[in-house]
């Protein structure tokens, strides 16, 4: 099974010296789309006013110029790690055990904009990017990375995918249509009973989806292999719409 979480706009600073190497991330097909971002990201940079503009920065978000010119050079850490926001303080992957955070190297992928689908232990930098911006001199990220994600995805020989990024973000990489997968949806019942998909508990959800994974390590190879270890863990799921699973928060 492999697991597909959205970013956060929110990231932890710093890491080690270790230095950002598009060639060692997950899914190395992808390294001409990377390094095309990142270039695109770091020429941005020299010009604060377009910078600000493209990257929708407020007065108080400036400082982010300066992180994404010096991307090339900054410390790195494991993507699970530098992500921080609701779903990733849900996961809390910092406080898992060694056998848990290798099980989520194994099944996990975070889908950045820079950097497409990366490995929870990838080591990335800090940035300022988000699935719809739209960099001077490139085409649309979804131009950029809808095609080479779904080809790179196709293949990698998974057997199932669990879908859990933000809508967004699959349109930077839709699943390939001949892996089995699914897309979960987060939802509650209402006061007056009725399914609704949920914003904030979304994100915790989810998060909290992963860290019981991590820490159970299910064998899982498909929709009905999902269910039936969530009913298992007392989690409730039921199908939604077509190609979709409702967790109930």
């Amino acid at each position: 099974m492999l697991i597909l979480l959205p970013p956060s706009e929110t990231k932890r600073p710093g890491g080690s010296k270790r230095v950002l190497d598009v060639d060692a991330l997950a899914l190395p097909s992808l390294a001409p789309q990377r390094s095309q971002v990142v270039d695109a990201l770091v020429a941005l940079s020299a010009d604060p006013k377009a910078a600000t503009r493209v990257l929708k920065l407020s007065p108080r978000q400036l400082d982010e110029i300066a992180v994404n010119a010096g991307i090339r050079e900054a410390p790195t850490m494991p993507a699970v790690d530098r992500y921080t926001g609701v779903l990733y303080d849900a996961l809390d992957a910092a406080s898992l055990d060694a056998t848990s955070r290798r099980w989520l190297g194994r099944h996990v992928m975070i889908h950045s904009a820079p950097f497409g689908p990366v490995g929870a232990l990838d080591r990335i930098p800090a940035y300022r990017l988000g699935a719809g911006a739209s960099l001077p001199e490139v085409p649309a990220l979804t131009r950029v990375w809808a095609d080479a994600v779904k080809n790179a995805l196709a293949a990698a020989s998974i057997p199932f995918v669990l879908d859990m990024r933000s809508e967004a973000y699959v349109a930077l990489g839709p699943v390939p249509e001949d892996v089995a997968s699914v897309y979960v949806r987060v939802v509650s019942h209402g006061p007056d009973g009725a399914v609704r998909a949920l914003n904030h508990f979304n994100k915790h959800a989810k998060g909290a989806l992963v860290r019981r994974l991590a820490q159970n390590r299910p064998r899982v190879a498909s929709r009905a292999g999902f269910v039936k270890w969530a009913d298992a863990a007392g989690m409730r799921v039921r199908e939604g719409k077509p190609g979709e699973l409702e967790l109930f928060a």
